[in-house]
């Protein structure tokens, strides 16, 4: 087991670094610290109307935090177009603990007892850090992340970190900005008061479109 323990982990989101492992068969962390952060605006989230669509059709039934434990291993799993993951046994090990604790959350997308997307991510005051996603079906992690988003302007966030702007985040207004605007955004969220759970677990589609809508802000 790592010398890392949760509240190092969580002491370090607070200063606006991350822990990650160089592959999974690495039983090592670094500290991460970029220069450049990406963050997703949750006033300025950019929905297709195709996602919104899909979303509204209802296909999959989202959850929260029912079964972390498949989530961050679908996270880890190779893909593709990524065969090599930073998620190995140490940060799965942390981020398990911090979920048990109350303070890491997954967004789930299940079809029937079958789990096709979803993402996880820490919570401190009122700042989200999404830390990874998955999709074995499409649109799955797309239709997660739109409930991410629904919940956090639900639940009264200010900041919405991604680490990283990426083609597949970009799509929804990502924004990549310096290290010391982002620690003034973080320095303001962590000084606020959030409650991810504030909007129901089996709320509506409907409902979450309402919450993404600017009115609704």
């Amino acid at each position: 087991m790592t010398w890392v323990t949760p509240e190092m982990v969580l002491a370090a989101y607070a200063r606006g670094i991350f822990p990650m492992g160089e592959n999974r068969g690495d039983p090592r962390l670094f500290w991460v610290d970029p220069e450049l952060r990406g963050i997703l605006p949750l006033d300025r989230f950019h929905l297709s109307h195709r996602l919104a669509r899909t979303v509204r059709q209802g296909r999959l039934r989202v959850a929260i935090d029912t079964d972390f434990a498949a989530v961050i291993e679908a996270c880890a799993a190779p893909r593709d177009d990524h065969p090599e993951t930073w998620i190995n046994a140490p940060i799965a090990q942390l981020f398990t603990e911090l979920h048990r604790r109350g303070v890491v959350h997954s967004v789930e997308c299940w079809r029937d007892d079958m789990l096709l997307g979803g993402l996880y991510g820490v919570s401190l005051g009122a700042a989200f850090f999404g830390e990874s996603m998955f999709s074995r079906a499409t649109d799955a992690s797309k239709v997660a992340l739109v409930n991410l988003v629904a919940r956090l302007r639900c639940g009264g966030y200010k900041l919405l970190d991604v680490q990283f702007v990426t083609s597949h985040l970009a799509q929804f207004g990502v924004l990549e900005i310096p290290r010391s605007d982002y620690r003034r955004r973080l320095a303001a969220a962590l000084a606020g008061q959030a409650d991810f759970l504030r909007a129901p677990v089996d709320w509506t589609p409907e409902e979450v479109l309402a919450a993404l809508r600017d009115d609704d802000a």
